[in-house]
């Protein structure tokens, strides 16, 4: 009997997949388990149908990220931290709080673990920081920490 799966069966397949399998293993596990559905010809179009739709959304996605990309690459984020000689500062500015300033000042909402800052910053100046927008989009965002009077 042919199914289309609906989730991952470990060594059997993955979700989407058309398999033919045995049909009492079908009937009396597969599809009673809420694993597997019959793969009639209405079941194969609406699986085209998902697929197709989920290759859209993956499109928009990427689309979004590149356009995101653009307006990151222009802003300069700006925070003051207090700093002794030479530039050091007494704490150190964490992704965390570059997230907190870039939904605050521009409006740009991104979680701080995409901010793939190696070590927090802890002198004063310009800094390029990477922030993973997409699996396939990096951004550079630029960083200025300037001194508190």
């Amino acid at each position: 009997m042919k199914v289309i799966f609906l989730k991952d069966v470990k060594g059997k397949g993955k979700k989407g997949d058309i398999k033919n399998v045995a049909d009492g293993y079908a009937q009396n596990f597969l599809i009673k388990q809420g694993l597997a559905i019959e793969a009639n010809s209405s079941n194969i179009s609406s699986l085209n149908a998902q697929k197709k739709k989920e290759e859209k959304m993956a499109a928009q996605e990427l689309a979004d990220a590149k356009k995101l990309k653009e307006e990151i690459e222009k802003i300069t984020v700006e925070l003051s931290a207090k700093a002794g000689e030479g530039g050091r500062l007494f704490g150190s500015i964490t992704s965390k709080q570059i997230a907190e300033e870039l939904q605050k000042k521009h409006g740009i909402k991104i979680d701080k673990r995409k901010i793939e800052l190696e070590d927090a910053i802890r002198a004063l100046g310009y800094t390029k920081v990477p922030v993973k927008l997409h699996t396939e989009v990096n951004a550079t965002l630029n960083v200025h920490v300037k001194e508190v009077n």
